[in-house]
């Protein structure tokens, strides 16, 4: 939703949408070979892209800060996924992108610290007959979903 987000608000060309596709592919391609060998490693090492974007970003927010990058009405698009308000901003935008960095970086660095310390075995839990999958709970169902309230007697 990131990068819909910053295409939304810079426009790129066809040419420019190109690279970041093909750039796309080639890192998937990369990323995914990488974790069939050292699954460890590709979390630490998406840890430490995720630490230098929330670096990226605290730098954006400076620039907004200072009057150096003009503070736009937010995208559509990034209102409603991140629930902002009607009068949200470019930098209201961006410390939403931050905490979304910032909570990949720790995901990712837990991640590798389990597989390090043996807590995570992908190879035994993907190949688990009793494996279940998960699905995530989106922004919108957990929004609208209750929680179970006990009877009271």
């Amino acid at each position: 939703m990131h990068l819909m987000t910053w295409m939304q608000l810079t426009t790129p060309s066809p040419f420019e949408r190109f690279i970041v596709i093909g750039t796309q592919a080639l890192f998937f391609t990369c990323y995914l070979s990488m974790y069939l060998v050292a699954p460890k490693a590709c979390h630490r090492f998406v840890g430490y892209l995720e630490e230098e974007a929330v670096v990226s970003y605290t730098h954006f927010l400076e620039q907004i800060d200072a009057g150096k990058i003009e503070n736009t009405p937010a995208p559509q698009l990034a209102r409603e996924y991140w629930n902002l308000g009607p009068d949200a901003t470019l930098r209201d935008v961006v410390l939403a992108v931050r905490a979304d960095e910032a909570s990949h970086r720790d995901t990712n660095h837990e991640m590798a610290d389990r597989i390090w310390e043996h807590q995570e075995d992908l190879n035994t839990k993907l190949n688990s007959p009793h494996h279940e999958v998960i699905l995530p709970i989106t922004r919108k169902s957990a929004a609208h979903s209750k929680p179970e309230t006990q009877k009271s007697q």
